[in-house]
Parts: structure tokens; C-alpha cells; sequence
């Protein structure tokens, strides 16, 4: 258990003090005021004498409370001198433990680059297969700060904004236009756009940037208008790039089957008639 303080003492019988001070204070205010309803001279007389008694008192006891702490510290310091405090050395900290470093990561391993085939799979970073790198002919170098908006598409237009844009079509689709909106763009720059279905390339259009007239801003459109029975189910996206570096991108979904391819036409062949020979 621990024990209490010279300091600690005071403060306690402060506290006391003032507490009994207040309940003598309460006290004698309400023996004067009930004094006053007394009848008898002698007995409101002896009522009020007793509550000016009870201020009296709690005025003393707040004084006492107040000087205690006060002079009362230093007289008692007098007999009863404060003994130093022994103060606990620090002990020592254990030594923090090495940490190992982190091992050496693996080098990403050579990720091939895609052969020259008519067909190509779009990764999570657009870029553009070699076989359409090699058909580039322009010599301008694009501007970097070209952009581009996201691509309607719409069979009814091909002006910005798309007439009746849609993401969903049912076949027959018929010439589908891509419709976008572009500024900064380079006059001689080649760009490129790729229309893929479930992530095979299916229609591509790549060519010099010369829109006389038009300025480095306006509207642009990519189509394609293949053959009926080649609009077959699926997702599409098409990708557009200028030069080598993506821009944008949009995406639409065929529904419903295509008409059907028109069957081959077999070739008449000649055949001869076997006559009639005489039996002898």
C-alpha cells in the first residue's frame, strides 16, 4: 500500500476541510432563513445567532484549508525533513537484432515478341504488331501531345457527334463507322487503327494523317464494311494509335447470327451420250 506524502497529508485536509466548510455554510443560511418564520422573538433570536455562528465557522475553515498548504508545508519540513528519492538507474535496452535483407529478386525473363501472322492478341498495354509496323510510311514524327476522344460508333454517320451511337448491334450490322474527336494533331503523321473481335485482329487501316482543310482538330472516323456473313457474334474493340503510341480505344457487341455465306455454285460437266451399236 502506498503511503501518503507530507505534501499529499495537506492537500487531503484542505479538501476535508473545505468540505466541512461548505456543509456549515449551507447550514447556517438555512437557519437564518428558517428563523424568520418563528414566532417567539427568543427563539428567532437564538436561530439566528446559530446560523451567523455556522458562516462564521465555515469562514474559518475556508481560511484554514487555504493557509494549510500554504504555511503550514514548510513548518511541518521543519521536524520531519523530506528524504531524497532514489532514482531507478535506466536499465539497458537490449541491442535491436539485425534484420536480414530481402533476397535478390529475379530478373523478369525475354517475353517474345509475336510472329508476323495475320492475327494478333491485344495485351493489358496496346501496341502494335510488326507486320502493321512494316506498311508505315510516313517519315513526320507525331506529336506526343496529340489526343484523342473516346470512339462512337454508328452506322447512320460518319461526322462527330455520332448519329444514334450504339454499343450493341444486331446482325446484320452493315458498314459500321468508329467516330471520334481529336486535336494537335500532326499533318503527315501516321496513324493506325485496329478492329479486333474476342481479341483477334479481324480489320486493320493504317495511313498518313492528311485531312486537308480541317486543321489539327476536328473529327475523324475509322469503318469497316465487310461482307455480311463476316459480322460474326462476339466482342469487338478497336484500338487507334498514332505512330506507335496508344490513344484510344472503343467497344461494341455483335449479337445474332450473320447471313450465310453464299454457297459455291457447281460447274456443268458434258457427258457423252453412249449410241447404239447393231448385233449382227
Amino acid at each position: 500500500m502506498p503511503r501518503m506524502d507530507i505534501f499529499s497529508g495537506f492537500i487531503a485536509i484542505a479538501v476535508i476541510l473545505g468540505v466541512i466548510a461548505l456543509i456549515s455554510f449551507w447550514s447556517g443560511i438555512r437557519d437564518i432563513q428558517s428563523a424568520r418564520r418563528l414566532t417567539f422573538f427568543r427563539l428567532r433570536r437564538q436561530r439566528i445567532a446559530a446560523g451567523w455562528r455556522l458562516l462564521g465557522l465555515a469562514v474559518i475553515l475556508v481560511l484554514l484549508a487555504t493557509a494549510l498548504p500554504v504555511f503550514g508545508q514548510p513548518v511541518a519540513y521543519e521536524f520531519y525533513p523530506p528524504s531524497p528519492t532514489i532514482t531507478l538507474t535506466p536499465s539497458i535496452t537490449p541491442s535491436p537484432t539485425i534484420t536480414l535483407t530481402p533476397s535478390i529478386t529475379l530478373t523478369p525473363s525475354i517475353t517474345l515478341t509475336p510472329a508476323q501472322s495475320a492475327t494478333f492478341t491485344p495485351t493489358n498495354t496496346p501496341f502494335l504488331p510488326l507486320p502493321i509496323l512494316a506498311l508505315f510510311r510516313s517519315s513526320v514524327t507525331p506529336n506526343p501531345q496529340a489526343i484523342f476522344s473516346s470512339i462512337q460508333f454508328s452506322t447512320y454517320s460518319k461526322n462527330w457527334p455520332a448519329v444514334s451511337p450504339a454499343t450493341v448491334f444486331q446482325n446484320p450490322v452493315g458498314h459500321l463507322y468508329g467516330i471520334f474527336s481529336y486535336d494537335k494533331m500532326a499533318i503527315g503523321s501516321q496513324w493506325t487503327a485496329l478492329w479486333f473481335r474476342d481479341g483477334q485482329l479481324v480489320h486493320y487501316d493504317t495511313q498518313t494523317w492528311n485531312c486537308t482543310g480541317c486543321g489539327i482538330g476536328g473529327s475523324g472516323v475509322t469503318d469497316w464494311d465487310p461482307k455480311p456473313y463476316e459480322w460474326i457474334p462476339g466482342n469487338y474493340d478497336v484500338e487507334i494509335f498514332v505512330g506507335e503510341e496508344y490513344k484510344t480505344n472503343g467497344r461494341f457487341i455483335v449479337r445474332g447470327n450473320p447471313p450465310p455465306s453464299p454457297a459455291a455454285t457447281p460447274t456443268p460437266t458434258s457427258t457423252h451420250a453412249l449410241s447404239a451399236t447393231s448385233t449382227p
